[in-house]
């Protein structure tokens, strides 16, 4: 909660906030999920998120051109056996972020939802841990949709599906 006030004294705007930080849980039936793990998911992957919007909104008001790019994942869009807290928690984060972006709509500020897909990284790995990783697209390649996420003309209130090249 102190982050904002930290940001203001030492940069006095903030430009671009993403939200990237996500939790897995454990992959099993929803009647297996402990209620402290179905917490812990939800603290990390939306409560967490909406602290930092309400932390960081007055700073990118401040800004020309706030932006706010929050990482979301395709099992927010479907129902699958075993991902229930996780997908669950990123559904509601969409609609944080969907909400968020409707409330400053008629701001310089714009927030938007990327979906990185199947993706080399440690969380993709522990949900399919026999998959080759080098089979999968890597972090840097799909830098580039949150480049465009952050530009000026950038569009308000989109879920993107990041693809490679």
């Amino acid at each position: 909660d102190a982050l904002g006030a930290q940001i203001y004294e030492r940069f006095g705007t903030l430009d671009i906030l993403v939200g990237n930080a996500a939790t897995l849980g454990t992959l099993s039936p929803i009647a297996h999920a402990s209620p402290s793990e179905v917490e812990d998911v939800f603290t990390i992957n939306v409560v967490a998120n909406a602290r930092l919007l309400r932390a960081c909104d007055p700073l990118l008001r401040l800004a020309k051109a706030g932006r706010v790019i929050m990482v979301t994942s395709g099992a927010a869009q479907r129902a699958s056996a075993y991902w229930g807290p996780y997908a669950a928690s990123k559904a509601a984060l969409e609609n944080l972020t969907l909400t968020y972006a409707a409330e400053v709509a008629m701001t310089t500020v714009r927030a938007n939802l990327i979906d990185p897909g199947a993706t080399a990284t440690a969380m993709r790995a522990k949900a399919f841990p026999g998959e080759d990783p080098n089979s999968l697209p890597t972090p840097e390649s799909i830098t580039e949709w949150f480049v465009r996420l952050a530009e000026a003309d950038a569009p308000n209130a989109k879920r993107i599906i990041a693809r490679a090249g």
